[in-house]
């Protein structure tokens, strides 16, 4: 069976994890009870023998799908020979998530996924085929009836600490999976709960379709508000906000870069991440967007969830983290899945977290600064250890590092990372001169002398004989996250180092089908094949032709790159534009703010 296009995929959340859903009702991906659990369906990265459950109307085709206004909860409307029926998806949040006890940092003891069919005219027949299949579809479970803790029979799986029950009309085994076929007629509505509980729990009881419905609904209606940009671009900037909602852990504040690991940045090769993890610059520039957007609880939350994660010794401050802080992420290969598309291989954890990144503090510092800037209470570590992550990167001034894009080939003095390390220093200065944040007056003297130090250095070493900003120093070439610069304040966006820096990008990454790369993999990344242009770096590329004044150019490129996203409003890491469809994991947290950036670039902000 050949592999779902990733763009046909919905996501489902609760705010603790995540589900994707075809547009034909095949779940392929879910893990519970936190987005970097072990996958339980799986078949996304293989076939159906790795765990999935379809659920479709027998016979029957898709009309239309959608997410209820304001929320992420899934509608798909079926129609069969015999009539039609709307299947309703979502995975609810309890309003218990606010005072029950946590469980490893998690905020309560179980988990759902519900799906209901309401049959709105004629008849419909309702199958299903369920595989439950944990640890990444590797684990067989035992199967067997039992009763919830009310007495209500279920269908149970178990394996290890983990356990699946499933309330609703009967499943009935065939082979190593569940089946099932059922008539509903008009008006009627059949309805499905997956729960994952610890197996050492009881079966905790399926919650009430009406009520779970109507709180997940108010839940996530209530958090997004108003949505107050320019009409043309209202849906997408909501759509993209809840995103970011979405893979925002409701207790921890973390915020997963993705829902997915190793969906392939190129088919059939080797460029597959587990981005089911924290890196702290995708959740500054999140922080950001949502900050923009009047989301402050969201911005506290994420500095606590900072604060907790990088606390103890500076020396050992990560890029990246798990959703609840925790460091220990190694990077393994899953040898029994073949991978999306042939894409291997499948990986779960990520070496990047060890490699040094100059740009991550900037970007935290810029994020902390902006929270000042709104008007966000310091805490009483926040600004302290931010002085601690000043020092980090004083020690650290003169050590290449991977850059943005965790090249794994050699260390090199990224310009962008430079640029980053001078916002460091910048961002301290200004606080202590700005707002009044205590400071040994010698340390900011130094601070200043070093970013002094740092704009002279840059403007010699990473600036080529035509004003461009190059990639890295003593490079002849460019990448996307050159256009980044202007939002540290280093050089406004129509600077003449920016105006010959976008020339070049235009030159050297701008595709043939209106599309950014976000650099030319020429072997110097340290891996094999080629990669799709990157929807952010596409987003970046809007906001400085806004910026800059080419305000045609930013509208024409914004057309093409929302026309990048699915039906509904989802956008993946890549697309590729030749085949028209998208690449990498999805979706991807950084499309989505680089979404809302450039909107508010070209529209500007309508409160000012």
């Amino acid at each position: 069976m050949a592999s779902p296009l990733i763009e046909d995929h919905a996501l489902l959340s609760d705010q603790r994890t995540t589900a994707l859903v075809t547009r034909d009702g095949v779940i392929d991906w879910l893990c519970m009870p936190r987005f970097d659990s072990a996958a339980m369906l799986c078949s996304l990265l293989g076939d159906q023998s790795h765990g999935h459950w379809t659920l479709r109307i027998a016979g029957g085709e898709v009309v239309s799908r959608r997410y209820l206004p304001e929320t992420m909860v899934l509608e798909t409307e079926w129609r069969s020979p015999t009539g039609s029926a709307v299947i309703t998806e979502f995975m609810p949040i309890a309003a218990s998530d606010e005072t029950s006890p946590c469980l490893q940092g998690d905020t309560r003891d179980h988990s759902d996924l519900i799906r209901s069919v309401r049959c709105t005219g004629g008849t419909v027949e309702v199958e299903q085929e369920l595989r439950i299949r944990f640890e990444y579809g590797s684990v067989v479970p035992w199967m067997r009836k039992d009763t919830d803790v009310e007495g209500r029979p279920v269908l149970a799986a178990v394996a290890g600490g983990d356990a699946l029950a499933v309330h609703g009309p009967a499943l009935t085994p065939q082979g190593r999976c569940h089946v099932g076929r059922h008539s509903a007629s008009a008006n009627e509505t059949l309805t499905w709960v997956l729960t994952w509980h610890p197996s050492w729990m009881q079966i905790p009881p399926a919650p009430d379709l009406g009520d779970a419905l109507e709180h997940t609904v108010s839940e996530w209606s209530q958090w997004l508000g108003q949505v107050r940009v320019h009409e043309r671009y209202a849906q997408p900037v909501a759509r993209s906000l809840l995103v970011l909602r979405a893979l925002t852990h409701r207790r921890s504040g973390g915020i997963v870069a993705a829902a997915t690991t190793s969906l392939p940045e190129d088919f059939g090769g080797e460029r597959n991440w587990d981005y089911r993890y924290c890196w702290l610059r995708d959740a500054t520039l999140s922080l950001e967007a949502l900050l923009t957007h009047d989301h402050v609880n969201a911005a506290e939350q994420w500095r606590d969830w900072l604060l907790r994660a990088i606390a103890g010794d500076p020396d050992q401050l990560q890029i990246m983290y798990n959703i609840v802080g925790d460091r220990n992420l190694p990077e393994s290969e899953l040898e029994h899945l073949p991978g999306y598309e042939g894409s291997l291989p499948v990986r779960i954890g990520n070496g990047a977290a060890a490699q040094y990144q100059a740009d991550v503090v900037g970007e935290v510092m810029i994020a902390l600064g902006m929270m000042r800037e709104r008007g966000v209470q310091e805490s009483e570590w926040s600004w302290p250890l931010q002085k601690v992550l000043v020092r980090y990167t004083e020690k650290r001034i003169d050590q290449p590092d991977q850059g943005i894009w965790e090249m794994r080939g050699d260390p090199a003095f990224f310009t962008h990372g430079r640029v980053m390390v001078w916002a460091t220093f910048d961002r301290a200065v200004t606080a202590v001169e700005h707002h009044g944040m205590p400071a040994d007056a010698e340390d900011v003297e130094r601070w200043k002398q070093l970013r002094e130090k740092l704009r002279a250095e840059i403007l010699e070493r990473g600036v080529d004989e035509s004003g461009s900003f190059v990639q890295f120093y003593g490079s002849n070439e460019v990448d996307a996250s050159l256009l980044q610069i202007p939002h540290t304040g280093f050089v406004p966006a129509d600077d003449p180092h920016m105006l010959a820096t976008v020339a070049r990008i235009e030159q050297d990454l701008l595709t043939d089908d209106g599309l950014l790369l976000r650099y030319r993999t020429n072997g110097q990344d340290g891996l094999e094949g080629d990669e799709h242009p990157f929807l952010v770096c596409c987003f970046w590329m809007v906001e400085q032709y806004a910026t800059s004044g080419r305000t045609g150019d930013a509208l024409t490129m914004m057309d093409r790159t929302l026309a990048c996203a699915n039906d509904l409003d989802l956008m993946a890491e890549e697309y590729d534009g030749t085949a028209g469809r998208m690449a990498g994991n999805f979706p991807q947290a950084f499309s989505h703010l680089g979404l809302i950036r450039a909107v508010d670039a070209i529209t500007g902000d309508i409160r000012d």
